[in-house]
């Protein structure tokens, strides 16, 4: 499906802004529920764990079909609202409670996020993101749009261990023992990657559906790969 004159088209998608949506709704709910470490059978990890995976999976959808420009901005779109939802949630706990509302400290147990935790998670997500969209845009060209289970796994083995290993170190370093922080880097890296792996049909199924609905196949063979770069520009198929 080639672009004619070169550019990344302006013209509207059918799902991408469901897409848009369903990633932002995952990574905020992935956010919230973090607050809780839990024991999965074999795994140790945060609750954020069990939904987190999916992110991954919208994030190489977008960029597969819609390309690394958009995949960007979806990305970004993400970090603000993540960024919102934890400034609320300090403004919220500084606030004085109510006389009769009696449950100030479970509140700030389990929302009252503090800068440290906000900070790991979104230096984490951005970092993450970001490898994995562009592992997977650059891996697309260099196989010629094959193997598309190749690139996805790819790109999210680098883009799941920066993201768990910059979250655990940033968030718990000198707060929790290291080996448990080896543990929860590990079962974490397992549990993402695994459940990656295991959806691999379904992102083929979803991949394959979406270039036939929206007539678009992106290849970023010679796009801006600056995560900063957010105004379009000659982005060639």
């Amino acid at each position: 499906m080639p672009n004619p004159d070169n550019q990344l088209s302006t013209r509207g998608f059918r799902h991408l802004d469901t897409i848009t949506a369903l990633f932002v709704t995952v990574l905020l709910i992935s956010n919230v529920a973090s607050t809780k470490i839990v024991d999965f059978g074999w795994f140790t990890f945060d609750g954020g764990t069990l939904l987190f995976p999916l992110s991954y999976i919208f994030g190489d959808i977008l960029t597969e079909v819609y390309g690394y420009a958009r995949s960007r901005k979806v990305i970004w779109t993400g970090f603000i609202a993540a960024l919102i939802m934890s400034a609320t949630f300090m403004v919220v706990g500084a606030l004085p409670s109510a006389a009769d509302w009696p449950y100030q400290e479970a509140y700030d147990q389990i929302l009252g996020l503090t800068p440290r935790i906000v900070t790991a998670s979104l230096i984490a997500y951005v970092v993450g993101e970001f490898s994995n969209s562009f592992i997977l845009a650059k891996l697309k060209v260099a196989t010629q749009g094959r193997r598309l289970w190749i690139r996805t796994i790819s790109s999210t083995l680098v883009g799941q261990v920066l993201d768990t290993a910059l979250f655990i170190a940033i968030a718990f370093w000198g707060l929790f023992s290291p080996s448990l922080m080896v543990t929860l880097i590990v079962s974490n890296y397992i549990f993402k990657c695994g459940v990656e792996i295991l959806f691999t049909p379904v992102t083929y199924g979803l991949t394959h559906w979406l270039k036939q609905q929206e007539n678009e196949d992106f290849y970023d063979r010679h796009t801006n790969f600056n995560p900063f770069h957010l105004l379009p520009g000659p982005i060639s198929r």
